[in-house]
């Protein structure tokens, strides 16, 4: 079996990470492969092409590939809530929570995670077309390139005045002295519904989810087992970033984790549902509703609070 992540040296798909590095998979009779695939778009193409057969990402990117929620599911969430953070030159007098300040700024941003930036301006008065310049970063999309890691080096040479990244980009910017926060939805700095907007989720195909359900389960339950760990001893996060992470951003790994983990729950609400697609239509990904049973994989609820 192999996993993808859209970024691997960051937090935010950290439990899926965890669960291949810590074994979790393995205790639960899955050989699982780690990958990186950037951008999102193309994990969900891989998934969806028989290429991969999971997907550690943010849930609304899903329908880039398996458009009207046909074809895929939800299995878990890894966390809770929108988790990019906008982090800005940290010489600009900006004040946290200003949305109207980036007005004729360069910002960075990866495809996938940009469209929830894009809402979050649009709902804040600001045309993320016509107000900012609002780009991938020149040479993200390079092999291997971690983008919020990669976004925080253009920040310090100048490229881009701004980046809209993960907790890790956001961390290595504002310890550099390069870079302070003016975003984190998911802690209430920021317009309210953008907490809401998505999340980190488990993705498999119906196609998975048919033909072998033990594997499927298998996948959540170790999943349940990584984030259970890492909020009981954060310190084992360090011992993933340092097999998989430069030196650097291993060092940052513990005390990101420990943050998150409050907002570790595999648990996807009928609510959780109803904000993402409402999302997922105002950026045009998704026409009517949707049942939260086309979204979610229900038969495997009963695994979230395993243990």
């Amino acid at each position: 079996m192999r996993i993808a992540v859209p970024d691997l040296v960051s937090n935010s798909y950290f439990p899926a990470v965890a669960a291949v590095e810590l074994g979790f998979f393995k205790e639960h009779e899955i050989d699982m492969e780690l990958e990186m695939v950037s951008p999102v778009g193309r994990a969900m193409r891989a998934l969806r092409d028989g290429d991969i057969d999971f997907v550690a990402g943010p849930a609304h990117p899903t329908l880039s590939a398996f458009p009207g929620w046909e074809g895929a599911k939800l299995l878990a969430a890894l966390s809770r809530h929108t988790f990019w953070l906008l982090v800005m030159r940290s010489n600009l007098e900006i004040e946290p929570g200003d949305v109207e300040a980036i007005r004729g700024l360069r910002i960075g941003a990866a495809p996938g995670p940009d469209a929830a930036l894009r809402r979050l301006l649009v709902e804040a008065g600001v045309d993320p077309e016509a107000d900012v310049s609002l780009a991938p970063v020149p040479g993200s999309d390079a092999a291997g390139v971690s983008f919020g890691i990669h976004a925080a080096q253009a920040l310090r040479d100048g490229i881009i005045d701004g980046f809209w990244a993960n907790a890790m980009g956001a961390e290595v910017a504002v310890q550099s002295g390069i870079g302070k926060v003016l975003l984190d939805p998911r802690r209430g700095l920021g317009p309210a519904a953008a907490r809401h907007y998505t999340f980190a989720a488990l993705v498999t195909t119906d196609r998975l989810i048919e033909d072998s359900p033990a594997t499927a389960g298998g996948a959540v339950r170790a999943v349940v087992a990584a984030q259970k760990a890492l909020q009981s001893d954060p310190s084992r996060a360090a011992e993933v970033g340092r097999r998989l992470f430069p030196a650097d951003e291993a060092e940052l790994i513990e005390d990101l984790i420990r943050r998150d983990a409050p907002y570790y729950s595999a648990e996807i609400s009928p609510d959780t549902v109803a904000s993402l697609n409402e999302f997922c239509r105002n950026l045009g990904l998704l026409d009517g509703d949707v049942a939260y049973e086309q979204v979610v994989a229900g038969r495997f609820a009963h695994l979230w609070s395993e243990g």
